[in-house]
């Protein structure tokens, strides 16, 4: 459709003003042209470029003139033109930034709008507008956008009916494609089901399923087609004898399979519930021995265990041995306030002056005799290590040495897990030696149960005991000792 500023059976209402070879201005017939559009549909292909072409006739210069291309359903416009240059502000969203115009023919009547980054929702009718003063003319051109997407995929569902089932599934095509069963020889199956859908940018996805009831047939192919490009794409699947009925107890062993299949997933889904189940219920348990852990008392010494020759602090977090005592003719020691029923703890001790004396750390039975000169040991009820005779040993029977090249410094740690009642267990035999205890009990799954000096350099393992210096050694404690490892 066409609109002029005149009835077009009119050839000009002012005749002499034509033919009058005296007037210098242009003849309002001269305004009067026809503009033409492509009369085949444009393709574009997804994500390229598409041009849209239109003419004047005759060919007259369009450069002053009003210039749009618009969508047929819509006034906005995709690109407009008005004294000679764009008029970006008036275009639509979806084409802001996207189109141009091609303008290097413009003084012999041709224009055309280009469109980059094609898009599915591109596809469709548009409208070419020209306007010179008040005369104008318009076209109608259609641009039909066309995208190939993935290679079907073809896979066996299983059986159905009297035959097996098999599916083909194709994403990202434009428009809707068209989907096609062959068999080996070429002959198209006609009873398939076919379904499609699309996503948020518009392109389609398919899914055609088959059955196959001649166990004969082989080989089958889907073949997914844009019918606008012509272009397809296909793929082939093999369904051997054995999956037929007829020829073998198919649905049977299918349903055997199926079966093993579901006990197996719940075998797998129970052990895994039943691990989970244990995992949180050791986290709980973890969670509820740490906080027991935290709300127990900090380790505290009582006076009341400590050797005459030992001086505890008002604190009762330190011991020393008392400046008249040289050589005392009994072991000084001193315990725990408090003993230790059950659980795991630790407790870290810092140590001054501990490479010139002699003492010992650890724990103990409750009732060890502890008087006059002994020596600790686990028959006796003891479990400690410490310094003797300018040696790092552990207190074991006989004595295990320890290869370490200094004291410990600057703290101790020692840990317990154990069964019954344990004290912790302090001993100094001679020297300027102080035993301090600074931090309290507290559960900790994470941490290695050692005295540990992070500066020490290889760890030592000590047998019969539960012990070790450095960090990640291995050393397990025996039987009978309530240390960790």
């Amino acid at each position: 459709m066409s609109t002029g500023a005149f009835p077009p059976d009119t050839v000009c209402p002012l005749p002499s003003v034509c033919i009058s070879p005296a007037v210098s201005l242009p003849s309002l017939c001269s305004q009067k042209f026809r503009v033409t559009g492509p009369l085949q549909p444009i393709v574009a292909v997804l994500g390229g470029e598409a041009v849209l072409p239109c003419s004047l006739f005759p060919a007259v210069s369009a450069e002053d003139m009003e210039l749009r291309w618009f969508r047929s359903k819509s006034l906005e416009a995709v690109f407009a033109y008005q004294n000679r240059q764009e008029q970006k502000e008036e275009l639509m969203a979806p084409y802001a930034g996207r189109t141009s115009l091609v303008g290097d023919r413009l003084n012999q009547g041709y224009a055309a709008v280009r469109i980059q980054r094609v898009q599915a929702s591109d596809n469709g009718l548009y409208t070419c507008f020209f306007r010179k003063g008040h005369f104008y003319e318009e076209a109608g051109l259609e641009l039909k956008v066309a995208g190939v997407g993935s290679a079907p995929q073809v896979r066996i569902t299983g059986p159905e009916e009297d035959g097996v089932r098999v599916v083909c599934t194709a994403s990202g095509w434009f428009p809707k494609p068209q989907v096609q069963w062959r068999d080996l020889s070429g002959e198209k199956f006609l009873a398939f089901s076919e379904a499609h859908t699309q996503d948020a940018e518009g392109l389609f996805s398919v899914e055609a399923a088959l059955v196959v009831r001649d166990s004969s047939v082989g080989n089958v192919t889907c073949s997914i087609l844009n019918p606008v490009l012509g272009r397809e794409k296909a793929m082939a699947i093999f369904i051997p004898e054995p999956f037929f009925p007829q020829a073998s107890p198919w649905k049977v062993a299918f349903s055997v399979s199926l079966t093993v299949l579901v006990i197996l997933l719940l075998g797998a889904g129970c052990y895994t519930k039943r691990e989970h189940s244990m995992k949180m219920q050791e986290m709980g348990e973890k969670e509820t021995l740490c906080q027991t852990s935290e709300q127990d008392r900090p380790v505290t010494l009582d006076p009341g265990s400590a050797h005459s020759d030992l001086v505890v602090s008002h604190e009762k977090t330190s011991v020393t041995l008392k400046a008249s005592c040289v050589n005392t003719a009994d072991t000084c020691s001193v315990l725990g306030f408090e003993g230790i029923t059950s659980g795991r703890c630790y407790w870290e001790v810092e140590i001054r002056d501990g490479d010139q004396s002699g003492w010992a750390l650890g724990v103990c039975g409750e009732g060890v005799n502890r008087k006059g000169w002994y020596t600790e040991s686990p028959d006796k009820g003891f479990w400690a290590v410490g310094r003797f005779e300018r040696a790092y040993c552990a207190c074991t029977v006989p004595q295990t040495l320890l290869s370490l090249m200094q004291a410990p410094h600057p703290r101790l740690r020692v840990g317990a897990s154990f069964s019954g009642t344990l004290f912790p267990y302090f001993m100094i035999r001679y020297g300027d030696v102080s035993m301090t205890i600074c931090s309290k009990v507290g559960g900790s799954e994470g941490l290695p149960v050692a005295l540990s000096n992070p500066s020490l350099e290889e760890p030592v393992s000590l047998p019969g005991v539960g012990f070790n210096s450095g960090s990640g050694a291995d050393g397990l404690p025996g039987a009978e000792s309530p240390l960790l490892p």
